[in-house]
């Protein structure tokens, strides 16, 4: 089945099949919000778990899908050839740095809000800080799509198709863990489910333009792909880990954080 699903991304337009990809993983994140319908709240300990799983996956991904192909297509030998790696990593994370500044949003676990002030509602800044997670998602996608288009032999269909499955996974407890918090703070199912799938419609947003992007300048896709790494570690660092550690369930979400990263590794080399 695999093998069909790799035909097929093959046969039709990068950019198109970034957008497929990403409505993919958008969909997963969707499907997790649909919980929402059948629960009204869900064990700490799951849910800490579950983001833990998430943050491996995202590591994981960081590494085998973006960072070793970023530098094993870049030229030179020894320090010339992380370069465009270590800048694009260093960049991706000063990105997310400036947004997370900026952006005002409100992480799950936590009281006080970040980036600038802003009379927005409770509920609008919790969606912010999951829309934020999830750019670096998308582009890290459309990034490997548009490295196919350009003919970068380290880039391939069966890779970006693997990343895809493996954010997919990772973004189905993340709809779970929007979608919760409101139910349990008085919003309606519907419209809990609402906001919590539409923090992943970033996703096919970023995955087109980076797409078309890596497709124009062809030269940037090292840079680009570590750009994806940088952004994804500084969102585990900064947000996902610390929302684990609130409770006491810091060896579930470790556990759940191992689990992730062998998945992601075990799909991206077996699959990838």
């Amino acid at each position: 089945m695999f093998e069909t699903i790799i035909e097929y991304f093959e046969s039709i337009n990068p950019v198109l099949a970034a957008l497929y990809a990403t409505l993919f993983t958008w969909f997963l994140t969707a499907l997790g919000a649909s919980f929402v319908f059948f629960f009204k709240t869900m064990n700490r300990v799951v849910l800490d778990g579950m983001l833990g799983f998430t943050g491996g996956v995202m590591v994981a991904a960081s590494f085998w899908s973006l960072l070793a192909p970023a530098i094993e297509m870049s030229k030179g030998e020894g320090f010339v050839k992380v370069i465009p790696a270590a800048v694009g990593f260093l960049m991706g994370a000063l990105f997310i740095f400036a947004l997370d500044k900026t952006l005002p949003h409100l992480h799950i676990n936590f009281k006080e809000t970040e980036g600038i002030k802003s009379p927005w509602q409770r509920t609008t800044l919790l969606v912010l800080a999951i829309t934020l997670h999830n750019i670096p998602e998308g582009l890290a996608v459309g990034v490997l799509f548009g490295g196919v288009a350009a003919g970068i032999p380290e880039a391939s269909i069966a890779g970006a198709v693997t990343l895809a499955i493996g954010i997919g996974i990772q973004n189905f407890p993340e709809g779970i863990a929007v979608s919760m918090p409101l139910r349990r703070m008085g919003m309606s199912r519907t419209k809990s489910f609402m906001y919590g799938q539409s923090s992943a419609l970033v996703e096919p947003i970023a995955g087109v333009l980076g797409a078309v992007a890596v497709m124009f300048f062809i030269p940037i896709l090292p840079y680009a792909l570590a750009f994806a790494a940088g952004a994804m570690i500084f969102v585990v660092v900064e947000e996902v880990i610390p929302e684990t550690q609130q409770d006491k369930n810091t060896d579930i979400a470790t556990l759940g954080f191992i689990g992730g990263f062998i998945v992601m590794m075990t799909l991206d080399v077996a699959l990838g």
